[in-house]
């Protein structure tokens, strides 16, 4: 599993507009969790399952977590399917 950071997490919340307690409704996780993992510096100290729920509720949300490319971690939003 790629691994995700407090950077990640915080970039993608603002992108989708997310407050830490939404992000926590859709990860099933508590707004404590996610308020922890946004204060890591790097890679966040969770549990492998509580970082899947995050990364999950990310993705579903249509976000896409980038990797380091030498200029730093980044987020975007996936592009939506053109209708014809």
């Amino acid at each position: 599993m790629k691994k995700i950071t407090s950077a990640h997490i915080r970039a993608a919340r603002a992108l989708l507009r997310w407050s830490a307690e939404d992000l926590a409704r859709q990860a099933l996780l508590g707004v404590a969790t996610i308020r922890r993992a946004e204060l890591a510096k790097g890679t966040i100290n969770a549990t492998a399952a509580n970082a899947l729920a995050i990364r999950r509720a990310l993705e579903d949300a249509g976000v896409e977590l980038l990797d380091d490319n030498g200029a730093g971690v980044g987020v975007r939003l996936k592009k939506k399917p053109r209708r014809t």
